[in-house]
């Protein structure tokens, strides 16, 4: 009578035991697929919802600039005698991390500044619309390069210290590749022949890609030069002065490793 019962006992704690481990799993397994669901409503907030808000916004400052410049179209004669407003001359971040982590820092290149300019525009205020006709591209440019005030809203932001749309130099802008507004997702698409077009209030200029550089690192600043010519690859780029334009965003998509660059030259 004693073995009857042991049997019956430990029968039911084996059962017990077996019945505890299927709600562990069953526990575990709910939550992964919480952890889960989280994890996908982040990307979709991060990749499609943020997206969404930097673009449209991006277009409302577009369209703004152009109701406050209704006076004053663009003209396609030559540049003013004096360069148009230039940025304060911080060091340089790298533009283009991930939102979850920042880049090292990169040295920035020598200021090109001319007489007259002047720096009246302040840090992350739209001055001017970059337009891409074979991407049916218009965005605000903005003066810095600071993720939160500028590239996060969707618009392509300028280089500190280089020169302005139009003037001798380099006029060099960053732009996010993915997420918030994404400008630059598809500047891999441009071919020599191109059109960059610059306005800003009663000006407009004209730049036509030249070259590309599909892949460098965060660190090639030769590629914002005033002549613009890259470090680590030397065979790109140019070795004249000129007047110069520079789109410059993260590549692969999806990733801050590389840097691709767009170049352009002034029409004249």
């Amino acid at each position: 009578m004693r073995d009857h019962i042991r049997v019956v006992v430990q029968g039911r704690g084996r059962g017990a035991r077996r019945a505890g481990l299927v709600g562990v799993l069953w526990a575990g397994a709910e939550l992964t697929v919480t952890v889960g669901v989280v994890v996908l409503l982040l990307v979709v907030h991060q990749v499609w919802w943020t997206n969404r808000q930097a673009a449209a916004a991006a277009q409302d400052q577009v369209r703004a600039l152009e109701r406050a410049w209704g006076d004053h179209p663009p003209d396609s004669g030559p540049p003013p005698s004096g360069p148009p407003p230039q940025p304060p001359d911080p060091p340089l971040p790298s533009p283009l991390s991930p939102p979850s982590r920042p880049s090292p820092a990169v040295s920035e290149p020598s200021p090109t500044r001319s007489a007259g300019e002047s720096s009246a525009v302040r840090e992350g205020a739209a001055y001017a619309v970059l337009r891409i006709p074979r991407l049916g591209l218009a965005v605000p440019v903005a003066q810095g390069v600071d993720r939160r005030t500028v590239l996060d809203k969707g618009y392509a932001g300028q280089y500190p210290g280089t020169a302005g749309p139009g003037a001798e130099g380099n006029f060099a802008l960053a732009g996010h590749r993915n997420t918030h507004g994404e400008p630059f997702r598809y500047i891999n698409r441009l071919r020599a022949g191109d059109e960059l077009i610059v306005d800003m209030r009663g000006r407009r200029y004209t730049y036509v890609v030249g070259r590309t550089l599909g892949e460098t690192t965060e660190r090639d600043t030769g590629v914002i030069a005033p002549v613009p010519r890259s470090v680590v690859k030397p065979g790109y780029g140019y070795s004249e002065p000129g007047a110069y334009i520079t789109l410059t965003t993260c590549t692969p998509e999806y990733s801050s490793k590389y840097r691709l660059v767009v170049w352009g030259t002034l029409r004249s």
